[in-house]
């Protein structure tokens, strides 16, 4: 190929969050057959990069935002990849795309069937193609929406059931539940026994475990899940979806008298539920389903006696029972956190009270131990000195300081402070400003 020599090459690989059935190719797949590509056209691949993430939305694809920072700073200027859209489904990434190329800092684009230069025509075909897959996709998101509200006006929920149910395809194609002969009364009897015995979320998990109790996927069950499943107004006849309630026509495995008594039994003994704090689970949704974020601590006695603490963050599954974001732990969550340090919306007005509070809580310490005949008064600022007026640096080396040392409480009350959201996806946040 003409130029190859003066091309330095990523080959980009990405699926979508589906499962990889749904997808035309897998990641491995790609990979395979644009390594066969670039050996027969002797073309130099200086870094391969995947990612499993949708295309639909602008700027929302870390690897691929590593991918075009790169290039701009000129450790690439080619790219190989399957197909177009697998560089993008929207108008935003696609300008991006463009733009490297207008600037000459991305020479050729090049496909399984068809390649793609800084050439006028060449980029339009590229918009064209890439312009078609974001046609396709609004398309079937259209589709997909009327035919969840279809399935909701007849009484089935879109998606795969709760566990205790199992989906069943009927002959003119139409999905509905039945029981799942082996899980339901399981699941039928957590709800007794909260209801009847009194049982906590955390003792129901225990029974659980005792008596070996499986997912369909061969898994324990969390205890996010059970929380989950005992809030869930689908076993009583019931479902939420979008923004409306729906009647379900299939069979409910409680009575809505049972379900009532169960959630009245939460909210009686509220501090049995969650006796922990985890800090950053209001900050965060999921980015794979759109669920709330929530946590566990899980404990290990070591050898030596030493017990090791680790949390971890997870998708609650309030919105998709099966979602498969994976866990992350809360040092991660943290490093990522900071890393958006320059990026967040800040509540100056609240963290620079914050800020002021902190220093005037150090001073008066400083001042007891330094003083002897300290006698309880308030001193503000230390020394005489004049009061300190925190700029935006000060203020983030603060919020830095609070995430990697402060207590949970300390935490929980800094966040406050942060107006941005974030999206946990692929063990990876995403910053929504």
């Amino acid at each position: 190929m003409k130029g190859t020599n003066e091309l330095k090459y990523v080959l980009y690989a990405r699926k979508s969050s589906e499962s990889d059935e749904k997808q035309a190719m897998s990641i491995d797949g790609q990979l395979m057959e644009m390594k066969e590509k670039a050996k027969r056209e002797k073309i130099d691949i200086v870094e391969i990069v995947t990612e499993s993430h949708s295309a639909k939305e602008t700027g929302q694809r870390p690897q691929f935002n590593y991918l075009l920072d790169n290039i701009y700073k000129g450790k690439y200027n080619a790219i190989i990849t399957w197909a177009p859209d697998r560089l993008s489904r929207n108008a935003g990434d696609l300008g991006r795309i463009v733009d490297l190329m207008d600037q000459g800092k991305l020479k050729l684009i090049n496909c399984y069937s068809q390649s793609f230069s800084n050439n006028p025509n060449e980029k339009f075909l590229l918009m064209i193609l890439c312009s078609q897959a974001k046609l396709e996709n609004d398309n079937r998101g259209i589709n997909v929406r009327r035919g969840h509200r279809n399935k909701c006006m007849i009484g089935i929920r879109p998606g795969p059931a709760p566990i205790g149910y199992i989906n069943i395809m009927r002959a003119n194609r139409i999905s509905s539940v039945e029981f799942d002969k082996e899980r339901a009364p399981i699941i039928k009897e957590m709800f007794e026994k909260v209801a009847y015995e009194g049982y906590s979320g955390r003792m129901i998990k225990k029974w659980l475990d005792r008596i070996n109790f499986k997912t369909p996927k061969g898994n324990k069950m969390v205890l996010s899940r059970v929380f989950a499943t005992l809030k869930n107004p689908f076993y009583y006849g019931e479902f939420f979806f979008g923004k409306h309630w729906y009647k379900g026509t299939y069979q409910p495995l409680i009575t809505k008298a049972l379900f009532d008594k169960v959630q009245i039994q939460m909210e009686t003994y509220p501090k049995q539920w969650n006796k922990q704090v985890f800090p950053f689970k209001k900050i965060c949704i999921c980015g794979n389903c759109g669920s709330g974020i929530t946590a566990e601590t899980k404990y290990r006695v070591l050898k030596s006696t030493k017990v090791n603490t680790h949390t971890y963050y997870h998708c609650c599954h309030s919105k998709d029972m099966d979602c498969r974001e994976p866990y992350i732990t809360e040092e991660e969550m943290i490093n990522q956190l900071i890393s958006y340090l320059p990026l967040m919306k800040l509540d100056k007005n609240y963290m620079i009270r914050e800020f002021k509070d902190e220093i005037k809580r150090v001073n008066n310490m400083r001042m007891i131990i330094e003083n002897s005949s300290y006698q309880g008064k308030e001193l503000t600022p230390h020394n005489g000195t004049e009061e300190i007026q925190p700029t935006d640096e000060m203020i983030r080396n603060y919020l830095l300081h609070i995430l990697q040392f402060g207590t949970p409480q300390e935490r929980i009350r800094i966040l406050n402070g942060i107006r941005s959201k974030f999206e946990l996806s692929d063990k990876r946040l995403i910053i929504r400003n």
